[in-house]
């Protein structure tokens, strides 16, 4: 089993350059992101930002579920947050599987029974993109001054597209 020697010794080298002490938690640039928890996605290096400027929700399939709407309420009220980027992404495994495929790979992995593990898949991206706009649009704790994105961001290219 690896440890964590290797990324312990890299925070070293981190902290040692570190110049964001205080910063103070608010989005400087006003933006909240909603994305997946892919780790081909830099959600900051995206969009040409960098630490303090956005607040980053991530999550399988980049949903906004109950505590997607918790945090962007904190967010919107508390941090500073005008704009909501909602961006799931092309070639996404909730997007591309069904919960069984998936199930199945857990198992496989974990050597047992998942069947009780909740797996949310996303059956039509565009369309799930398009609820999740509207809940966010929609939600009575969101003032209707912040604007709401949908954009589908292409893990190939690096570019995102608008769709909502």
């Amino acid at each position: 089993m690896p440890d964590f020697d290797d990324l312990l010794a890299a925070n070293q080298e981190y902290a040692a350059g570190f110049t964001q002490s205080g910063l103070d938690g608010v989005a400087r640039r006003g933006v909240a992101i909603v994305t997946c928890m892919d780790s081909r996605i830099d959600p900051l290096g995206m969009l040409g930002l960098k630490a303090g400027d956005a607040k980053i929700l991530r999550n399988p399939g980049g949903r906004v579920d109950h505590i997607t709407l918790e945090a962007l309420v904190l967010a919107v009220h508390l941090l500073g947050v005008e704009r909501v980027m909602i961006a799931p992404h092309t070639k996404c495994a909730v997007a591309s599987n069904t919960e069984a495929e998936l199930r199945s790979r857990i198992e496989e992995s974990a050597g047992m029974d998942a069947s009780w593990q909740s797996i949310h898949v996303v059956r039509d991206q565009l369309d799930s993109l398009a609820d999740d706009v509207q809940k966010v649009r929609t939600h009575p704790l969101v003032p209707e001054t912040v604007q709401v994105g949908g954009f589908i961001y292409d893990v190939d290219t690096g570019l995102l597209e608008r769709q909502y």
